[in-house]
């Protein structure tokens, strides 16, 4: 219904539904008590935390990268107890890629301290590549640089603290890629296929497999026709 004013207009306010002066949640947003602690950059560094140190090994360098990640435990003792990334350092004996290193760490845990999701890091990094070419690790995984392999490290902290889930084989696809290989060594025959197989990381592939483009691994082999990986089931075929 229109009002008419006849009045002169001397002030005026916006009026809110008082859940929205109460600050009511997000449809959708989990109710979270005011007592819980949240990762937040104004958060004080204990005097003790907790960590894990990764060994990298490169075919670039003589000497080995040791990364270690220390991680803050938010709410101890209670159900919302959480487990997150507070800083990370590396380390060699290498000072030729000291500068960006020291840079790159210091950038990472300010977005460890900065709270929220941080497992963005792990595509960011993972997608810089080294225009002189990247390298295979121990186990025929492809890394397209150094900074691919400290992300590749970053992730693997962050399914051992709980942070990404382990988007494993179903067992489907595990019994599928077990009948393949069994069926691609015994195309070979026992003792052929075990001096083609590379040994690395717990999983021999054949030495000449191809490089698969979903898992970055070198385990492509033509099974009847068709280019399939020994290690994640991806199929040329599909």
């Amino acid at each position: 219904m229109a009002i008419r004013i006849d009045k002169k207009i001397v002030k005026y306010e916006v009026v809110k539904d008082e859940e929205d002066e109460a600050g009511a949640p997000e449809a959708g947003a989990a109710a979270v008590p005011g007592n819980v602690v949240q990762m937040h950059e104004r958060l004080e560094r204990p005097p003790m935390l907790l960590g894990a140190t990764y060994k990298i090994k490169t075919p670039l360098s003589e000497h080995a990268l040791y990364v270690t990640i220390n991680d803050i435990v938010l709410n101890p003792g209670t159900e919302h107890e959480l487990r997150r990334p507070f800083e990370i350092f590396i380390n060699s004996k290498n000072m030729d890629h000291f500068q960006w290193i020291v840079a790159l760490t210091r950038i990472i845990s300010a977005v460890f301290r900065k709270g929220g999701d941080v497992t963005f890091l792990v595509e960011e990094l993972r997608s810089v590549f080294d225009p002189r070419g990247g390298y295979f690790k121990k186990g025929g995984k492809f890394m397209p640089s150094l900074v691919a392999e400290i992300g590749d490290v970053i992730e693997c902290h962050l399914r051992m603290i709980g942070l990404l889930e382990d988007e494993g084989l179903d067992e489907h696809q595990r019994r599928l890629i077990e009948e393949k290989r069994a069926q691609y060594e015994a195309s070979l025959g026992r003792q052929q296929a075990g001096a083609a197989c590379a040994e690395g990381g717990g999983e021999a592939f054949p030495e000449g497999a191809q490089l698969c483009p979903k898992c970055q691994h070198k385990a492509m082999i033509l099974m009847d026709g068709c280019m399939t990986c020994l290690n994640c089931g991806e199929s040329k075929c599909g």
